[in-house]
């Protein structure tokens, strides 16, 4: 054992189900689509995370970590991103209103690690935090990278079913449109610790 396991994986628990860019749209794209269609957008999270936890882990933080600059552009980029698409989010139409929305796919879901400013951070954090110089490395952050890919989709889920809960109240338009805007309205919130 490289890691201490026990407490890792209530580190990624806790770095997996709090609010952040990731649950949120799986909750909103529950709420539209049901639990079963964000399937794949769950099972891309966690698999693209776990990928950007090795390439990460295995060198690509020592150029990022080397130049600030590119890691404030990054997060500001991403933030961008995430501001886009809450934006769609607060404006997407109700069900039966205007064309259908389908929910994220399994590659955009991993590929939206790349620019999940949370999930940079998070990466960075615990690549610092946790693994333990004069060990193998490589062990390390694959052990990472798998515990957070196994708790990462359980803990989506939980949004996934609040998000999908949430829709069965949401009875008019008017209360769809509210949940939308609200659901952007947390996703941009999500992203002020990231930039401050």
């Amino acid at each position: 054992m490289t890691i201490p396991y026990a407490a890792f994986t209530l580190f990624a628990i806790a770095g997996s189900v709090t609010p952040g860019p990731n649950v949120l749209l799986v909750a909103a794209g529950a709420a539209r689509n049901g639990v079963r269609a964000t399937l794949p957008h769950i099972i891309g999270i966690a698999f693209g995370f776990a990928v950007m936890i090795l390439l990460v882990g295995t060198g690509l933080a020592v150029p990022l970590t080397a130049f600030p600059a590119a890691q404030a552009a990054m997060r500001w980029i991403g933030a961008a991103w995430i501001g886009w698409i809450a934006w769609q989010i607060a404006t997407s139409p109700a069900p039966g209103e205007g064309p259908p929305r389908p929910p994220m796919s399994f590659l955009a879901a991993a590929l939206f690690q790349w620019v999940n400013p949370k999930a940079w951070m998070l990466a960075f954090g615990m690549i610092t935090a946790w693994s333990t110089p004069g060990e193998p490395m490589l062990p390390q952050f694959i052990e990472m990278a798998a515990i957070f890919g196994l708790v990462g989709a359980p803990c989506s889920l939980v949004w996934a079913v609040l998000g999908e809960q949430a829709s069965r109240f949401l009875r008019s338009p008017r209360h769809i449109h509210a949940f939308n805007i609200a659901m952007a309205i947390l996703l941009v919130l999500s992203m002020v610790p990231v930039l401050l």
